[in-house]
């Protein structure tokens, strides 16, 4: 089993900040979280706001805890309105760290899922770039 270590968590967050800098993104937080849930890495950026440290373990903590991607998870709850109960069901259950936003990506060697990455700090769309370049540089696959 591969181990989603301290090191490799590292050169994760170094592309996916150096990315976020080669696009000219926001100020974005990063956390990697393995397998287990718990947090290998968290680096805000210098300008970054308040809240996007808990933004960005959400998206990544939604990931591992829901078993799909936080794009995934905004589709879903976009396409069916009367998933609304539903959702606040899981919110109740995750005390409140579920965040259905793109920015959270499984990390994976090869068909393995070792960890996740969430990243807050500039539109959606953008951190879900940021998280999987991040990811492939440092020579796994992200998954969303």
């Amino acid at each position: 089993m591969a181990v989603l270590t301290l090191e490799i968590a590292n050169q994760i967050v170094f592309e996916a900040r150096k990315y976020a800098r080669s696009i000219d993104a926001a100020p974005i937080c990063i956390a990697v979280l393995d397998i287990r849930g718990v947090v290998i890495v968290l680096q805000t950026e210098d300008g970054c706001a308040l809240l996007r440290p808990d933004i960005a373990q959400g998206k990544a903590w939604s990931n591992l805890g829901m078993g799909a991607s936080t794009r995934s998870m905004r589709s879903a709850f976009e396409e069916l309105p009367n998933m609304n109960p539903a959702f606040h069901s899981f919110m109740h259950l995750a005390g409140g760290r579920l965040v259905p936003s793109p920015g959270g990506v499984f990390i994976m060697d090869g068909e393995e899922t070792i960890g996740a990455i969430g990243v807050s700090g500039d539109r959606p769309d953008i951190d879900e770039a940021c998280a999987i370049a991040g990811i492939e540089a440092a020579g796994f696959t992200a998954r969303i």
